[in-house]
């Protein structure tokens, strides 16, 4: 532990707010870049075969799953920004929790944003991905999913090492006696 306090609401939220919207800039500004710049559905060779910029919208999930029920996934990505919220103006004061928190919420309003402004229509956008690194997976993703991904991971790991999120120490109990 570092010893330092806990955050106040105000701070923690101010950190919230920037995070995402530096997340959120990013990616809706690389979306513009690659429905300026890049062909529908041609690969265009970064750096060979290691990154590939391959434009593509995606009414579902990740992997294309769930196209003909894109209206769910803009609930849900609602659902988790509402949540977020929600919890960095009711208990997050970890600063831990607060970046990983901001990070993810940046991401997932990237991908609300797609969902409520892009074709076909509101609620049902696609998603506009380009980025494709065959070596790692088989998949194209955007920068939104790049944030929501590894955010996901700091989740689980600040869960598995017990940080709490109103940043307070853990209490570490003794083991019971034993007679």
């Amino acid at each position: 532990m570092t010893g330092r306090a806990p955050l106040r609401t105000a701070a923690a939220g101010t950190i919230v707010v920037i995070l995402a919207a530096l997340v959120l800039a990013a990616d809706q500004f690389t979306k513009y870049l690659a429905l300026q710049h890049l062909p529908l559905e041609q690969p265009v060779h970064v750096i060979g075969d290691f990154l590939i910029f391959f434009r593509i919208t995606n009414a579902g999930a990740a992997f294309s799953f769930g196209e003909n029920v894109t209206w769910v996934f803009t609930i849900a990505l609602a659902v988790v920004a509402l949540v977020i919220i929600w919890l960095v103006g009711t208990r997050v004061r970890s600063r831990a929790w607060t970046v990983i928190l901001g990070l993810l919420l940046g991401g997932v309003l990237g991908n609300l944003t797609d969902r409520l402004i892009r074709e076909p229509g509101f609620g049902v956008g696609h998603v506009v991905d380009f980025i494709n690194t065959p070596w790692m997976m088989p998949a194209t993703y955007n920068v939104a999913d790049m944030f929501i991904t590894t955010m996901m991971v700091g989740v689980a790991i600040l869960v598995l090492i017990g940080v709490r999120l109103d940043g307070r120490p853990r209490v570490k109990t003794a083991p019971a006696d034993e007679d």
